[in-house]
């Protein structure tokens, strides 16, 4: 009955362990989760004010986003 008894007590001492670890792990992801969403707020509120106020005070004829003229990069000596 004692051996019974220990191979259970180690048993469960295995299952806390892996428990554990698996919450550390857990907890490290929805710190990493609320970091991104809290960007990905941020970027929100960014682009909401852009649109509401036009970009460069400008405000689209038709409903569509302004054009953006691409500028000409020097090519990257490599």
């Amino acid at each position: 009955m004692r051996e019974e008894l220990q191979a259970r007590l180690e048993l469960l001492r295995k299952e806390w362990e892996t428990g554990t670890a698996r919450l550390r792990e857990l907890e490290r992801q929805q710190a990493q989760l609320g970091e991104t969403m809290l960007r990905i707020s941020g970027a929100i509120q960014v682009l909401e004010e852009l649109v509401s106020d036009g970009v460069d005070g400008e405000q689209p004829e038709n409903g569509s986003a302004p054009k953006v003229e691409a500028k000409e990069e020097a090519p990257v000596a490599g």
